[in-house]
């Protein structure tokens, strides 16, 4: 059996998304699974709409990912070049074959022409489709439309009859009726090739075994199977996989939170996270496994494993699974991963040193359980980076407008100024005498104690945030308290 060979070919005139690195994955995945080829191309002949900051977004995603391919634009090859617009050679010496050979023609028809053949399709309640009137053109009137400054496109014979058959992995055999197809254009009129051209001379000569693809491309692959049998290609093997659909089964977009793949570094997930996440979005082990390591999914994954079905994308279910990553990596994995954060909400410096660097730990090993994303992690540490926050309002009502809180406070602090060694034992001692010798419920110090420390209602256990913060820290912030409730509860 030949070695497998995968490709995914992105066009570079915007950034990389949801589904298009699910396709990416997928490729990636069977490529690894059998030792094959994962080849990245980039489908840039659309100069119009080409942008360089797309092809970089494009590629350091993937790289984001953990999905490095073997050869591209920047890794080189035998097959190469990897990018279309550096093989318009290639095309036009195939499109002449074709035309040498009668399977394609000239068209002189211009936009304007085809614009009123459409309308008149749509007038007699027919299918918009070119109407086939440059195929027999004969060389007379093919020198007088090139006379009148008309450049050709070039346009391929459809078969005006029968059926074609397209074997699909994960579709099964979905067939065709050639006379609902068009003389689709393989060659525009200013020399580059269309996609369905293009994309069927390179996945021959780049040699690719198997085709994995979005099943919106499934309409056209009739007309890359022509292309294949009139240049005398073999076809690969295809298998189109479904739709990824928003909750309510409508086309996924923005407003469900499809977006662009470095937004979801920008927001704090973990490559490993969204990998697991798309991977489980229309393919299953088998099992009821549902966090796995790329290592995992690539030794259980097949293309007949997809299911037939569109996948539902649920931003609920990846933040979950981002969460059991972020509880489950190893502590200098997440202080790692969450410093750019910290530093991007000037909690700390661009360098730093063992000290700081022992406090964030510090920080991170005590919140992480409570937030599901690094920027959350971020969000949930400034009261132990910044001393002027603002107590929340609604507990300001319940808890410090209480009577005799500033009181409770106030032996608060003096327990644990007199607490040693300050670790989470001695400190939880210290505050749990306290509650006996009042007579007072828990809540009734703990709540308080919370409020005046983080500014917060929720968070970590309060010992755990007292231990982190230490000593000195704890005592300022509990005076600060007792003056605000003195000055704005008159308690």
């Amino acid at each position: 059996m030949a070695q497998i060979r995968v490709r995914f070919a992105p066009s570079p005139t915007g950034s990389l998304h949801i589904g298009g690195v699910r396709t990416a994955l997928f490729n990636w995945l069977f490529a690894r699974k059998h030792n094959g080829v994962f080849v990245l191309r980039l489908e840039d002949t659309d100069l119009e709409r080409n942008l360089q900051e797309a092809e970089t977004g494009i590629m350091s995603s993937l790289r984001w990912l953990g999905l490095n391919w073997d050869e591209g634009p920047d890794t080189g090859g035998l097959f190469g070049p990897y990018r279309q617009s550096e093989r318009n050679d290639i095309y036009r010496s195939e499109a002449y074959r074709l035309l040498e050979n009668g399977a394609a023609y000239q068209c002189y028809c211009t936009p304007e022409e085809l614009a009123l053949q459409r309308e008149e399709a749509r007038q007699k309640g027919l299918m918009p489709r070119y109407d086939g009137r440059c195929r027999h053109l004969d060389d007379k009137a093919r020198r007088e439309r090139e006379a009148g400054g008309i450049r050709p496109t070039l346009r391929v014979r459809v078969p005006l009859e029968g059926v074609t058959v397209v074997h699909d992995l994960i579709k099964g055999d979905v067939e065709f009726e050639n006379k609902t197809l068009d003389d689709f254009i393989i060659m525009k009129s200013n020399g580059l090739p269309t996609y369905n051209f293009a994309c069927v001379v390179d996945d021959n000569l780049m040699r690719i075994t198997h085709v994995i693809r979005a099943e919106e491309h499934l309409s056209n692959t009739p007309k890359q199977i022509f292309l294949y049998q009139a240049l005398g290609y073999r076809p690969p093997v295809f298998a189109h996989v479904p739709m990824i659909l928003a909750p309510d089964r409508s086309k996924l977009s923005k407003r469900h939170g499809a977006t662009a793949v470095e937004e979801f570094l920008f927001d704090g997930f973990f490559p490993e996270a969204l990998v697991n996440y798309l991977a489980l979005l229309g393919w299953s082990p088998g099992d009821e496994r549902e966090m796995m390591t790329a290592e995992e999914v690539t030794s259980a994954f097949s293309l007949e494993a997809i299911s037939r079905h569109a996948a539902i994308y649920d931003t609920k279910k990846l933040t979950w699974l981002n969460a059991r990553y972020l509880n489950t990596f190893e502590l200098e994995r997440v202080v790692k991963d969450v410093l750019p954060f910290f530093q991007a909400h000037g909690f700390i410096k661009t360098t730093v040193d063992d000290q700081a660097y022992s406090y964030i730990r510090s920080v991170v090993e005590v919140v992480r359980s409570r937030v599901h994303t690094l920027v959350e992690l971020a969000d949930a540490s400034s009261y132990f980076f910044m001393d002027g926050f603002s107590y929340d309002e609604k507990g300001v009502k319940k808890f410090f407008a209480r009577p005799g809180v500033a009181g409770l406070l106030e032996r608060g602090r003096e327990a644990l100024a007199g607490t040693h060694p300050f670790d989470l034992s001695t400190v939880e001692q210290a505050y749990r005498d306290l509650i006996t010798e009042f007579g007072v419920p828990g809540g009734a110090l703990i709540h308080p104690t919370r409020l005046a420390l983080s500014g917060k209602t929720m968070g970590p256990g309060l010992f755990d945030i007292m231990v982190t913060l230490g000593k000195e820290k704890c005592l300022e912030r509990l005076d600060r308290a007792v003056r605000w409730i003195n000055t704005n509860c008159g308690l």
